[in-house]
């Protein structure tokens, strides 16, 4: 979307917000990836450090989500992500990621739960 002459150019947010949005799935239930193990990172995802994650470690698995999402691709965000696993830590992920990112996946799933008070599988 360009600017017109009356209209000001979209600010960094506006255009960072919209770059995710245009990663995401239609559904939440295309999010297929695995739900236990470990998972290796491809390296356009974790292009420095840690690539490797267990599923079984809750710390892990967040590292795993919080990086995913700021980092993967579309293809990635679906084969990397669990739908359920991903509700289920969505009310603590979505402090640790960027405002334009977590704004995105809450306008595009109103399901992600927002309450803090969830707890985190």
């Amino acid at each position: 979307m360009s600017a017109s002459p009356s209209s000001p150019a979209p600010s960094a947010y506006e255009l960072l917000r919209r770059q995710c949005s245009l990663r995401l799935p239609a559904s939440l239930d295309e999010h297929t990836g695995p739900v236990a193990g470990t998972v290796d990172l491809p390296l356009h995802v974790a292009w420095s450090g840690r690539r490797t994650y267990g599923l079984g470690q809750p710390r892990s698995r967040m590292s795993l989500y919080r990086t995913v999402l700021a980092e993967g691709q579309s293809q990635d965000l679906i084969a990397l992500l669990n739908r359920d696993l991903l509700v289920a830590q969505w009310p603590v992920l979505r402090t640790l990621i960027s405002r334009p990112l977590r704004e995105a996946w809450e306008d595009r799933f109103p399901e992600l739960p927002t309450d803090r008070a969830a707890t985190a599988a």
